[in-house]
């Protein structure tokens, strides 16, 4: 086997907590795993180091997620360390594999086919029923019985259950109406001879739990199991998980409850957070190495948490180098921030970066409208995530049919990418982008990943093998199977929800004000708080630069907006204001304390925030009751090498300094000494 993927070189490869993950074969195993602290190396380290060392069969490992992308990601990083047979798939595509093959057996015939909208039977049952609805109702009712469904609520008891939690009905319709109409939903369905996609679901899990036979067939096919987004998984979900493994507790589940960001469709942190309560033996590991995000990005989204009390939170501890800060525009109306963006995401492109590697992030998809017309004026490229689906475009699949007949008459001697570009130049592709904007650039943009996915997996093909096109076709065809597009060159704009799972270079979080961070339908606690864990997300995609802003007013409105309350105390203060906090302030005694301009050096407060880390597991307290983020970032500005220095600092008393002075000098120190002293009074 190649070197690198032997089992010592497998666990070299990681850290000393993801390498606890891998080691750890048997279940049950609980990783919290904070954004970008590698969870999926972790896993997928895991799975090839026990596949390595023959404690894994390959064919007896489904590792389930959530998203056709992330599934694709796995079956990658899996096939880049050797290992080949892991079903790697989301919790769909595994039990619509498994519901087909059992189908005929146990249902008979042929299987229903799957309902791929719900919207056209929604409105027909609303009809069945005598209730009006439009196309918003009907969708906002789709999404009901979607959560309804996930929930594990049958029609005639969701009256109950939906009062029971709460839960508004949607808007212009009651509880009784919603349950009518639910029920009328699933006759129009038994009618057609179709399921929906949650049917799926509920079937396999059906016949699983009922038919021992099946269930003993399918558990002795599948002996471990790997639940990435743990966060993210529905009663209904956790069902079929649950007779998927029986009596048996090999799972590996891994998620982060500050990402939960799907509660509205019937997702719940709590199966991760009670895990250890349902698994006493199970073993925990916390990832909290920040590998994705500089020290500015992670100290802002560790603040967003912090200031929310968010429960479970993980503090994040980034281990880049220091990047550019974090900038905070408040601009004049939507169209100036708009354009903005566009400008700084132009000056991006034309430092180096990637268009790829660009998103701007918003809160509703009807947001979009203003930075596709702000990029296109600018010049710049993009992409709408959550648009037209790549595998659907017209000049994708006439450029796979043109791929798959010339996998049959390939040279073997001619490297794979060349053939595929000699055969994509025939579909209208160039070695150079056209000059032209619009349709003519996204069609060679598509073709543009087409190519791109060529040279990736030229590039990482195992040692002694040459990919083909025929290689890529099933490539192609896997992924198109899964919905898991290659990368397509433009300015990615997305709503947070649909950026979950991704990251990019620079990232600009736009419209932060309240009414839509949060959004002005969050009411409850519950839903504010999910709100704030959004925002979370959002600022974690970002590797180097982030840009946070928000608009003050509608064009030719009144600037009537504010910036979102999940900002207050980060966001920075006007001039004016920053320098009436800046004076220097005295204390009972008349110690008069240290001037701060709230500029800490970044590196240095990352030492600090580990020193702390450290020192608070070793007393085996939170880490605020060693020394705040406030106490840390000024002393990461002042560089004390004193006590009497170190006494100046507000927040700072006596008895602190008693116990840990020492400790922050020696961290001071070792990060290089003073620095800018004349921001202290003298001694």
């Amino acid at each position: 086997m190649p070197s690198h993927t032997t089992p010592d070189a497998i666990l070299a490869a990681l850290d000393p907590e993801q390498r606890e993950v891998a080691s750890a074969l048997r279940g049950p195993v609980v990783v919290l795993a904070g954004a970008g602290t590698g969870k999926t190396r972790a896993i997928t380290h895991r799975i090839a180091y026990g596949v390595r060392t023959g404690v894994y069969a390959p064919t007896t490992v489904l590792a389930v997620t959530f998203t056709a992308r992330a599934a694709g990601e796995m079956r990658t990083r899996l096939r880049e360390l050797g290992v080949a047979g892991v079903q790697a798939r989301t919790f769909h595509a595994a039990a619509l594999r498994q519901l087909g093959y059992f189908w005929p057996r146990v249902i008979g015939g042929a299987p229903n086919r799957i309902l791929e909208h719900k919207a056209p039977l929604v409105a027909e049952a609303a009809r069945l029923v005598g209730v009006n609805v439009d196309r918003v109702a009907v969708r906002d009712l789709a999404s009901e019985i979607e959560w309804a469904k996930v929930s594990l609520v049958a029609p005639d008891d969701y009256e109950r259950r939906a009062a029971t939690a709460g839960r508004p009905a949607p808007a212009g319709f009651d509880h009784q109406q919603v349950a009518r109409l639910a029920t009328a939903y699933e006759d129009v369905k038994s009618e057609r001879g179709v399921i929906d996609f949650e049917d799926v679901l509920q079937i396999l899990a059906g016949i699983l739990a009922e038919n021992r036979a099946v269930a003993d067939e399918v558990r002795s096919q599948y002996r471990h199991f790997v639940v990435d987004e743990y966060q993210d998984v529905s009663p209904l979900q956790q069902f079929l998980l649950d007779q998927w493994l029986g009596d048996r507790s090999e799972l590996c589940v891994v998620g982060d409850p500050s990402q939960t960001i799907y509660s509205f469709t019937g997702a719940t942190p709590g199966y991760l957070l009670q895990f250890r309560k349902r698994f006493p033996q199970a073993h925990e590991v916390r990832l909290e190495r920040d590998y994705r995000s500089t020290p500015q990005v992670v100290h802002l989204a560790n603040e967003v948490l912090r200031h929310g009390r968010v429960a479970g939170a993980l503090e994040l501890r980034a281990q880049r180098k220091p990047g550019p800060p974090v900038g905070f525009t408040a601009y004049d109306d939507d169209e100036a921030e708009a354009a903005g963006i566009a400008a700084r995401a132009k000056r991006l492109v034309a430092a180096g970066t990637r268009p790829s590697e660009i998103a701007v992030l918003y809160r509703t998809n009807a947001q979009s409208e203003a930075f596709e017309a702000a990029l296109a004026e600018a010049g710049v490229g993009y992409q709408v995530r959550g648009g037209e689906r790549f595998f659907q475009r017209k000049e994708v699949r006439d450029a796979v049919v043109l791929l798959r007949g010339a996998a049959r008459s390939a040279d073997p001697d001619q490297p794979m990418p060349e053939q595929v570009r000699d055969v994509l130049t025939t579909a209208g592709w160039q070695e150079k982008a056209p000059a032209a904007r619009g349709a003519t650039r996204e069609r060679w943009d598509a073709l543009q990943a087409l190519v791109a996915l060529a040279d990736q997996l030229a590039a990482t093909a195992p040692d002694g093998t040459a990919p083909t096109i025929a290689t890529l076709v099933a490539e192609l065809e896997e992924r198109a199977a899964a919905q898991h597009a290659p990368t397509v060159e433009g300015v990615t704009l997305a709503s947070l929800h649909a950026a979950k799972g991704l990251e990019w270079d620079a990232v600009f979080l736009a419209g932060m004000s309240e009414g839509l961070m949060p959004i002005s339908l969050a009411e409850t606690d519950d839903a504010v708080a999910e709100e704030r864990r959004l925002l979370y997300v959002g600022v974690t995609r970002a590797r180097e630069h982030l840009e946070v802003s928000f608009a003050r007013a509608r064009p030719g409105g009144r600037p009537s907006r504010k910036r979102t309350r999940f900002l207050d105390g980060l966001w920075p203060e006007p001039d004016g204001a920053r320098r009436s906090t800046a004076r220097a302030r005295t204390v009972g005694n008349g110690r008069s304390h240290a001037l701060l301009t709230g500029e800490p050096d970044p590196a240095l407060f990352e030492a600090l925030r580990e020193w702390r880390r450290l020192t608070a597991a070793a007393l085996d307290k939170p880490a605020y009751t060693v020394l705040t983020d406030q106490v840390l970032a000024a002393v990461a500005e002042i560089r004390p090498t004193s006590t009497m220095q170190l006494a100046r600092i507000h927040g700072i008393g006596p008895a602190k300094i008693d116990r840990f002075g020492a400790q922050v000098l020696a961290v001071v120190a070792a990060a290089g000494g003073p620095e800018k002293t004349s921001r202290t009074y003298p001694e």
